[in-house]
């Protein structure tokens, strides 16, 4: 029961870093997009009160899992080598770029520091969607647990394709966050990108479905017999749907509760679809790392269960404080970035 427990609990903080640092990446993206000077600086502010406590999800969530399945932690994180320490390289020059463009005074240095807040949150978002497109396609794992595969190889077609649904995904989560800390034209322009953007995650998530029932058809095997799958999947398109509907009719923020609600829905329905399996092996599915043979000790999941019961309401809480603060439409000042 406590490798059950620590199955959602990683599941909860990976959703909670999906919908939370997902739109500050999505407000980076459209960066690149963006041309006038003052939308520039809002964009930037919009997300400069959370986006590193946002980020606290994920430290915690890759704390959770080295505690309750270092195994897990160690063969993912040696087989994700190089595509790792380039997803640091980018949230490094992500994070230092909000203060150094806030004190460099030349249009072309500021270009220099919007470029790299642009890229820091462009290659973490498409990063994200090629690793999790790898853990869904299995990945070449033997039986006692070693990666034998290459760098290359996790450049599949498959993977590739699931780094373009998270793309998408997040940046239409972003558009949607930020018609609800911006007005005026930059709220149209907002607006308009949701609706190309949505289309674009539409098309692309279907061929990624489809195309799953092909690369990784172990999903299907028993999943489609589970009535959960079938709420989700409801749920999932419930909330598809809703989220031009809510927009053409202005109500932003239950349109960015609705974009939330089908980020959890798409994890939970991979995560249904994985379990038992932590990292499934496509070299024979026998070999996978799964919530019980790759687990800590009974003792170490029960210690950490209580501290996760202590900890947990403190970042939640936290958060809420944090977003109740700086809630309401993005005001540029001399403090601003």
């Amino acid at each position: 029961m406590l490798n059950i427990i620590w199955f959602l609990l990683v599941g909860v903080l990976i959703i909670g870093y999906a919908i939370l640092d997902g739109f500050d990446l999505g407000v980076g993206i459209l960066q690149l997009f963006t041309k006038d000077k003052k939308e520039k600086r809002v964009n930037i502010n919009a997300i400069g009160p959370v986006w590193d406590g946002n980020e606290v999800w994920l430290l915690t969530g890759g704390g959770a899992l080295f505690a309750a399945f270092p195994i897990v932690y160690a063969t993912v994180f040696s087989g994700f080598y190089l595509a790792f320490m380039l997803l640091l390289a980018a949230l490094i020059f992500r994070a230092v770029s909000f203060e150094f463009r806030k004190y460099v005074e030349s249009d072309k240095a500021k270009g220099y520091w919007d470029l790299a807040f642009s890229v820091g949150s462009l290659l973490p978002a498409v990063l994200y969607g090629v690793a999790f497109g790898n853990i869904l396609r299995g990945l070449p794992i033997d039986k006692d647990g070693n990666f034998l595969g290459s760098f290359i190889g996790l450049l599949n077609p498959y993977a590739i394709l699931v780094g373009l649904v998270s793309l998408t995904m997040f940046t239409l989560h972003g558009a949607i966050y930020l018609t609800l800390k911006t007005e005026g034209a930059h709220k149209e322009r907002m607006t308009g990108m949701i609706n190309k953007l949505w289309i674009a995650f539409v098309v692309i998530y279907f061929a990624a479905t489809v195309f799953s029932f092909f690369e990784a058809s172990y999903l299907f095997s028993t999943v489609m017999k589970n009535p959960l799958f079938w709420l989700l999947l409801i749920v999932l398109f419930g909330s598809i749907i809703s989220i031009p509907v809510l927009v053409k009719a202005q109500k932003n923020g239950y349109a960015f509760l609705a974009s939330s609600v089908m980020i959890a829905c798409m994890t939970l329905l991979s995560a249904l679809s994985l379990f038992p399996r932590l990292v499934p092996s496509n070299i024979n599915l026998d070999y996978s790392l799964t919530i019980f043979n790759a687990s800590s000790t009974a003792r170490t999941l029960e210690t950490m269960l209580i501290i996760a019961l202590i900890g947990m309401p403190i970042v939640i809480g936290y958060t809420i404080f944090v977003y109740r603060v700086f809630r309401g439409k993005t005001e540029i000042t001399k403090e601003s970035y």
